[in-house]
């Protein structure tokens, strides 16, 4: 990822609530959620749930799919990591092991 991108990607989490979509739809894993879904969970209006979709779409951090009349959200866990990786690279100054409580921390379990 080069500069201007992660910059453009932290410009779209840097909103309350378009950090808290991005964690959900996180949490949802791979089923993703429906918009409805998420306005819902999240007590959103639907318009201001629909204008944050749109940044975080055009950030590169949400994708979707149409299911009939409904529109299922995903989040895209390739650009958080690559956004990730942007931030950590070089860490430490090379010594990894400085790193790993960090690498840690952002494993996946799942």
């Amino acid at each position: 990822m080069e500069k201007n991108r992660a910059l453009d990607t932290l410009s779209a989490l840097a909103h309350d609530i378009r950090l808290d979509v991005f964690r959900c739809l996180v949490q949802a894993g791979p089923e993703g959620m429906a918009a409805g879904e998420i306005a819902q969970a999240l007590q959103i209006r639907p318009n201001t749930l629909s204008n944050n979709l749109t940044l975080l779409s055009h950030a590169g951090l949400v994708r979707s799919t149409r299911e009939g009349r409904s529109i299922r959200y995903f989040a895209e866990m390739a650009t958080m990591a690559a956004l990730l990786g942007f931030l950590l690279r070089d860490c430490c100054g090379g010594r990894a092991e400085l790193c790993q409580p960090i690498l840690d921390q952002i494993a996946c379990d799942c």
